[in-house]
């Protein structure tokens, strides 16, 4: 790997890291910084966007470390803690099927700079109609998730396999609709985060060794990217947890609309690929 090579895998690696877990699409950004870096090649390129997010999910892992290591310990008598990994469990599942089996249509279908601007222009717009409209939470912790919550999140984070769409947006989306406060909603789609990103992750790049598509030659490449998405991901972890506490998100509806409009326009006037 040369040196502008690597430039360009760190730079994809920050952004992958940034939007993560900001409700702004990591793979909706990813498609369009592949397309403008012209890099990583294009027969590797789809896994890569997805593989880089392994580092993310370790992110999340190691900011709940001390979290998870005690809902471990609690996991076998704890009621509450039985419930909360039950909900997860739920709201993992529609979005694990709906990949599972179609995940190969998804990407040759959808994953083009249009369709990435028009799902941050919708997404932004629902963003800014939640934010405007009068909620009553009916949730504040993970004790007080329900079944019903889980499942709403978990139809929402169908949407997310769309690029664009943004997998936390659709998920603390569906978490603030079905009655969560903003804060329980942000958390709970880190969590959730762990065995969607994880297994789409490995399912993904397990098919690609097995096919050819990946080589042992590539994988510097996916682990230089990873590394450094680790790295950002557990800041931006930190930042939007603080920034949720006394924020809406209206100002992430805003930057949406605007970076689609800022992605057509590149796809219009300077001819950024659609494939």
């Amino acid at each position: 790997m040369d040196i502008t090579a690597l430039i360009k895998v760190i730079i994809l690696g920050v952004v992958e890291g940034v939007t993560e877990f900001l409700p702004i699409s990591s793979t909706g950004h990813l498609i369009v910084a592949t397309r403008i870096l012209q890099y990583p090649p294009e027969v590797i390129r789809d896994t890569f966007e997805i593989f880089i997010q392994f580092g993310a999910v370790i992110a999340v892992v190691v900011f709940y470390a001390r979290e998870l290591l005690q809902m471990a310990q609690k996991l076998p008598s704890d009621r509450n803690t039985q419930r909360f990994w039950l909900n997860l469990f739920v709201a993992f599942l529609p979005a694990a099927v709906i990949g599972f089996l179609f995940s190969d249509q998804i990407k040759a279908a959808l994953f083009n700079p249009v369709v990435v601007a028009i799902s941050l222009i919708v997404g932004g717009i629902i963003f800014l109609l939640i934010e405007r409209g009068e909620r009553t939470p009916d949730a504040h912790n993970f004790d007080q998730l329900t079944i019903r919550h889980a499942l709403t999140i978990g139809i929402a984070q169908v949407f997310a396999l769309i690029p664009g769409v943004s997998r936390s947006g659709a998920s603390i989306i569906g978490g603030m609709l079905s009655g969560l406060d903003r804060q329980v909603a942000t958390k709970f789609s880190f969590y959730l985060a762990i065995p969607t990103l994880g297994i789409a992750t490995l399912y993904d790049m397990f098919k690609s060794l097995r096919s050819g598509v990946v080589t042992g030659a590539d994988l510097p490449i996916f682990g230089v990217g990873a590394l450094v998405s680790f790295i950002v991901a557990l800041i931006a972890i930190a930042w939007l947890l603080r920034f949720v506490a006394n924020n809406s998100f209206r100002a992430f509806g805003i930057y949406r609309i605007i970076a689609g409009i800022v992605i057509l326009a590149l796809v219009i006037f300077f001819n950024l690929s659609v494939t």
